[in-house]
């Protein structure tokens, strides 16, 4: 099935259908790795995302099943990031590079573009302890499937519409919060958590775009930009963040300084246009927005 909830089904099959297709897609990734283990571990770290912002959900029905299980799936995924932030860094150098402002700037980055593919490709082959974190992960999503058996929500058109609304309500309220912390500051924390945000209102406007498909698709465009940038402003902070920690491994002071002011620009630039779009894609009021999600699932149920 598709990440998709659809209000003439039972809620509690299409929730626990949904939460098993991301976990078994995780482990058969990572098992058969068809396009290479970072690909993998990239598609997991997706899975699992989508994942936790389901569970974030239908966190008022299940608090416990909630924090238990988004803890067990978030360190499972961190113990995975190591190879995969790795090549990260080297796809954030390559858009740094197409936004060269001047010949040394980039010649600059692609020597750092060297080092960092190199990096990527050390971790990519980390032997025994890359592959003992897969194997660990693959486990945890057998038990994350486990978890899920006994679940059971209480069913009925009014109260499946009262449930997505009031976590649908909640995520609105956290992305303005997120919205409202970026105001006046840089700090890149503070912009990933908008990103965070913003990608779980993402994962629900997929979740429930049988609703009102037309308006669903052109909100998910919107905010679809906003992760994006706020990806790249986030891999920014990392590379930066790996600069500050190990000069060492980026050759010349001179290069590191290029890198360095590179970044600043870019991420000044992500950060402006991430906002502007994120005040469109949030613009209508959370209260309001839940209720009218709300009548459409009991109109479709």
């Amino acid at each position: 099935m598709s990440y998709r909830i659809h209000p003439s089904e039972n809620f509690t099959s299409e929730f626990k259908s949904i939460a098993a297709e991301q976990l078994t897609l995780a482990m058969e990734g990572l098992t058969e790795r068809p396009h290479g283990l970072t690909e993998a571990i990239h598609d997991a770290r997706k899975n699992f995302k989508r994942l936790r912002s389901l569970y974030r959900l239908v966190a008022a029905d299940l608090p416990a099943f909630q924090h238990s299980e988004n803890a067990r799936i978030r360190n499972m995924a961190r113990a995975l990031s190591s190879a995969r932030d790795a090549a990260a860094l080297v796809e954030v150098n390559r858009h740094l590079l197409d936004h060269a402002e001047n010949v040394e700037e980039r010649a600059a980055l692609k020597r750092i573009g060297k080092v960092l593919i190199a990096r990527r490709d050390q971790r990519a082959a980390g032997g025994d302890q890359l592959e003992e974190s897969v194997a660990a992960a693959i486990k945890t999503c057998g038990r994350a499937l486990d978890a899920l058996s006994p679940i059971t929500f209480q069913e009925g058109s009014k109260k499946d519409a009262k449930r997505i609304a009031k976590g649908w309500r909640k995520v609105l309220n956290r992305a303005a919060a997120a919205r409202a912390a970026c105001t006046d500051t840089t700090d890149a924390q503070v912009f990933h958590e908008l990103r965070k945000r913003s990608q779980d209102y993402r994962f629900y406007l997929n979740l429930m775009q049988p609703l009102w498909p037309s308006a669903m698709h052109a909100k998910r465009a919107e905010i679809t930009q906003v992760v994006d940038l706020l990806g790249h402003h986030n891999d920014l902070a990392l590379l930066a963040s790996l600069v500050d920690e190990q000069p060492h491994l980026f050759g010349s002071s001179e290069d590191i300084a290029y890198l360095l002011a590179a970044v600043i620009v870019r991420q000044k630039v992500l950060r402006e246009t991430a906002l502007e779009i994120a005040d469109s894609a949030f613009r209508d009021d959370p209260e309001d927005e839940s209720r009218r999600i709300r009548r459409l699932w009991q109109d479709a149920g």
